[in-house]
C-alpha cells in the first residue's frame, strides 16, 4: 500500500493531488467573495437540515417567505386614517363657517315705543288720493318696495358680500311684510311677519297678539302697521315710501342692519264707497335688526328695537293693538296719552306727540 507524506498535498487536498487547471487553496478566486450573514437571510432559497431531508421525498431546498422591512401594512393604514380624522378635525373646528360658540349667545327681547301724533284741528281730505299726494310731502317718494331700494354691499372684515346682501334683503323683507301687505294692514295676518323672526323672539311675538300690553315689550304694533279695519281701508295700494338701510359689523359672529322709512298710506272710512273723502296717514319707522351666522342662513332676523311714530291719531286713543286714525274732516279727541304709572316695574312712559301743519297735504 502506498503511502504520501504530508508534503504532497494540504490537508484538504485530494489524494492525486489538485486537478490541472483547478484553482488551490491558496489561490482560490473565489474567497474574495464574502457571504455575510445578512446575504444569507435575505436568500429566498433555504437548505432543508440533514434532519428534514430525511423525510420522504423532501426536497433538498425550500422557499422563504419574504422579509417584512419596516411597518406592516395595516399598521400604514391605520396611521393614514388617525392623520386623515385628525386633519378633518382640525379643518372643521377652524375653518367650518358655522361654529358652535355662537349658539350661546341669547336672543334680546324686543324693545319697543309707539307715539302717536295729533293734529291741531281737522284733517284735510280730497276724493282723489294721487291729488293728495301730488301735494304733500309725500309727492316724490316711490310707491311699495321700490321706495326701499337696497344700499351698494360692502364685505365686512368677518363677513363676505353675500351675507351682507343676505342681511339687507331680509330686513326689506321684513319692512315689506309688515308696512305694505294690505292682509296685514287690514287684514289682521300676521304669519308673514312672524315666518321672519327668528324662533327665540316668536314666543314674545305670540304674546304680543295674545294679550297686548303698553309695556314697551308687547305691542303689536311695536311688531307691525296694522289699521282698525272697523275705522279705515285703503283707498290706495300704491303706498309711498321713502327711506334707508344700513349694515354694520357689531362683532366676529353679528351683523346689524338699522332701517329709517316713512310710510304714507291713503285712507277712507271702512265700508264707505269710493266717492268718500280720503285722507293721509303718515307712518314712521325706525327698526334695528341683528343677524348671527343662523339667522343669515335661515334667512330670518333678531328685531331688537322698534320706534314708531303715527299720524293723524288722537293721544287720547289707546294704539297698542291697532292704530285707530283720525279720517278726512275729523279732530283729535280732547284729553291727553293714558296715565303712566312710575311703579310700574316694567312699565314704560305713555308718550304722544303733535302732528305739525307741514306733514298734512295742501288739499
Amino acid at each position: 500500500m502506498a503511502t504520501y507524506s504530508e508534503d504532497m498535498g494540504g490537508p484538504g487536498d485530494p489524494p492525486e493531488g489538485t486537478p490541472d487547471g483547478a484553482p488551490n487553496g491558496a489561490d482560490d478566486e473565489y474567497r474574495s467573495v464574502v457571504f455575510d450573514e445578512s446575504f444569507v437571510r435575505a436568500a429566498r432559497l433555504q437548505e432543508f437540515s440533514a434532519q428534514e431531508r430525511m423525510a420522504d421525498h423532501a426536497p433538498a431546498v425550500r422557499r422563504r417567505p419574504p422579509m417584512r422591512r419596516g411597518l406592516p401594512r395595516q399598521a400604514l393604514l391605520l396611521v393614514l386614517l388617525i392623520a386623515v380624522a385628525f386633519g378633518t378635525a382640525i379643518y372643521m373646528g377652524v375653518r367650518h363657517p358655522y361654529q358652535t360658540p355662537q349658539a350661546a349667545r341669547s336672543v334680546e327681547p324686543l324693545r319697543m315705543t309707539v307715539i302717536p301724533l295729533a293734529p291741531h284741528g281737522k284733517v284735510p281730505g280730497a276724493t282723489d288720493a294721487e291729488q293728495l299726494y301730488a301735494h304733500s310731502p309725500a309727492a316724490q317718494f316711490r310707491v311699495g318696495a321700490e321706495g326701499i331700494p337696497l344700499p351698494a354691499a360692502r364685505r365686512t372684515p368677518n363677513f363676505s358680500d353675500a351675507q351682507v346682501v343676505t342681511a339687507l334683503t331680509t330686513a326689506k323683507d321684513y319692512l315689506v311684510r309688515s308696512s305694505l301687505y294690505p292682509e296685514v294692514l287690514t287684514g289682521g295676518q300676521t304669519r308673514p311677519v312672524r315666518v321672519l323672526l327668528d324662533p327665540d323672539q316668536q314666543d314674545q311675538f305670540d304674546r304680543s297678539f295674545e294679550q297686548p300690553t303698553a309695556d314697551g315689550r308687547h305691542a303689536p304694533t311695536g311688531w307691525l302697521v296694522r289699521f282698525d279695519p272697523s275705522r279705515a281701508e285703503l283707498a290706495d295700494r300704491a303706498i309711498r315710501v321713502q327711506g334707508s338701510l344700513e349694515a354694520t359689523e357689531a362683532d366676529s359672529s353679528t351683523l346689524e342692519v338699522t332701517t329709517d322709512h316713512t310710510f304714507v298710506y291713503a285712507l277712507r272710512p271702512a265700508g264707505a264707497d269710493k266717492t268718500a273723502e280720503v285722507s293721509l296717514f303718515t307712518v314712521r319707522r325706525e327698526l334695528h335688526f341683528r343677524f348671527d351666522r343662523d339667522d343669515l342662513r335661515l334667512h330670518q332676523a333678531e328685531l331688537v328695537a322698534s320706534s314708531l311714530q303715527a299720524g293723524p291719531l288722537s293721544c287720547a286713543e289707546d294704539v297698542t293693538n291697532q292704530l285707530r286714525p283720525l279720517l278726512a274732516g275729523q279732530t283729535p279727541k280732547a284729553g291727553g296719552p293714558a296715565g303712566t304709572d312710575p311703579y310700574a316695574p316694567q312699565g314704560t312712559a305713555a308718550l304722544c306727540g303733535t302732528l305739525a301743519d307741514s306733514a298734512q297735504p295742501k288739499a
